[in-house]
């Protein structure tokens, strides 16, 4: 019965592959670097380096050439990353964008899907007011996640004015998340010098911490492989490998999905889960909170009852009040 649903699984995501621009037909590729263009805005071939409010540079998976993109996804200019940044720059000034705030929450998608899955919930969180939202695109299925820590790490370093970062990550992203923080941490410890935005809460949605046991059934298939790249052979049958570049958050909070009341939804994953990632594979010792919700792995972010908790968690540090704190301790020392 594994082998069908398996199966499915795959061409499902081959098909959703295709309705978000997975095998190309973006405008973008005009080449002049100030002819102005319309672009899908990064499906699954480009990834974010540098990010002011909802202006982009991006950085081609496959060619390596850059791009700026305006709020709109319109290509301002094309060719190196200075030449892009220096086109930004003088728009900035012209247009007077405004500066972003000295909090800023940044958002990470999953595997396969694009920063439009989290427009919904970085709204919610713009209007609060307290803090400027930042949501990232990363080539997530053409890359290791050791390259887009990298590719995160470029953009954090770029943010003007900004004093404090929050992140949110949904699924793979909060994979990047971790591995950013173990990266930072060591060069830290190694002596480099510390001028980035302090950290302070992260709020992981359906985050596969302990890995997928999807990605670890579907390894093999060729097709799987194909789709998903190194990314998804890291969540599976390398994660060995890649859950020793990870660190675990200060004060983080865990949102994972649950539809079945303990019985689970998928019968490729042990135990309760939310048709993709397991509850059991969302848990990491050390979360401050943990809260589980009736949501589906790819709308997880847009329910209510999440997008509420995720807003407590980064003023508050809980997602429903301090009595009701869920924490998921660490292990004692023996």
């Amino acid at each position: 019965m594994v082998r069908p649903i398996a199966n499915a699984v795959v061409v499902g995501l081959l098909a959703c592959f295709v309705a978000t621009g997975f095998f190309g037909g973006s405008t973008s590729m005009i080449w002049g670097q100030d002819i102005v263009a319309p672009t899908f805005g990064g499906a699954q071939f480009w990834t974010d380096c540098f990010i002011h409010g909802n202006w982009r540079i991006q950085q081609n998976a496959v060619s390596g050439h850059y791009r700026l993109l305006d709020d709109r996804n319109f290509r301002r200019a094309a060719g190196t990353y200075e030449y892009c940044h220096e086109r930004f720059d003088k728009l900035k000034k012209d247009l007077d964008l405004p500066p972003l705030k000295k909090t800023t929450v940044v958002l990470l998608h999953g595997l396969g899907r694009t920063r439009n899955a989290l427009n919904g919930l970085a709204k919610t969180l713009v209007e609060d007011g307290e803090w400027s939202a930042i949501n990232v695109s990363y080539a997530s299925t053409r890359k290791s996640v050791s390259e887009h820590a990298a590719a995160l790490k470029q953009i954090v370093e770029n943010l003007e004015g900004v004093e404090q970062i929050h992140f949110v990550g949904h699924s793979l992203g909060n994979i990047v998340i971790r591995h950013y923080l173990a990266d930072r941490s060591r060069e830290a410890e190694q002596g480099a010098a510390n001028s980035l935005p302090a950290v302070g809460r992260v709020v992981m949605l359906a985050p596969p911490n302990n890995g997928s046991a999807v990605a670890r059934i579907l390894k093999d298939l060729t097709l799987f492989q194909w789709i998903l790249g190194t990314t998804g052979q890291e969540l599976g049958g390398a994660w060995d490998r890649l859950q020793p570049m990870l660190a675990t958050p200060h004060e983080f909070g865990i949102i994972a999905g649950s539809l079945r009341d303990g019985e689970g939804a998928n019968p490729m994953i042990p135990g309760d889960d939310d048709l993709v990632v397991g509850v059991d594979e969302t848990k990491l010792p050390g979360a401050k909170d943990f809260l589980e919700v009736p949501a589906a792995h790819t709308f997880i972010m847009n329910h209510e009852s999440a997008q509420r908790a995720t807003l407590s968690f980064l003023r508050w540090g809980y997602f429903r009040s301090e009595e009701e704190r869920n924490p998921l301790p660490l292990p004692k020392d023996p």
